[in-house]
């Protein structure tokens, strides 16, 4: 089977290594692609040239909240108003705790919200959780 993509969503340098180390070690043959924003996010999901031209499909976006420019609830309204990305699996992974943003997150239509955890252990643990079930035991829309 071909390397799923996974779609993260994040601009804080350390979290991007954390997680891309914690993905890799759970799900080695996963490919994980980096966006520092929302518009370079929404640049890979709808296909524009500096990204390659063609829509990303991926099986998973893993998507902070607080991005430079276009945020995370930005981002998360996009997808789902459009036809093509209303469906993808969408994971809030961010450090907010506030009532709000969960709400916000679950009333554009996004599929969990869940805080990373401050100790590696924990954040590893929460992906190699995530990839179980997001990965393996989730059954995706059709295509």
């Amino acid at each position: 089977m071909a390397p799923r993509k996974i779609l993260l969503v994040e601009d804080n340098a350390d979290d991007v290594e954390l997680t891309v180390h914690a993905f890799r070690k759970a799900w080695s043959g996963e490919d994980i692609i980096v966006a520092r924003d929302g518009e370079t996010a929404l640049d890979y999901l709808f296909g524009a040239e500096s990204c390659g031209g063609k829509p990303l499909c991926p099986a998973l976006v893993l998507l902070d909240l607080n991005l430079p420019g276009i945020n995370g609830h930005e981002v998360l309204r996009r997808l789902r108003e459009t036809p093509a990305t209303r469906r993808l699996p969408v994971v809030v992974m961010t450090t907010s705790d506030d009532d709000a943003d969960v709400l916000r997150s679950y009333d554009l239509g996004v599929n969990s919200y869940v805080r990373k955890p401050v100790e590696f252990r924990d954040f590893t643990n929460l992906v190699q959780q995530l990839g179980l079930y997001w990965l393996v035991t989730n059954i995706r829309a059709p295509q």
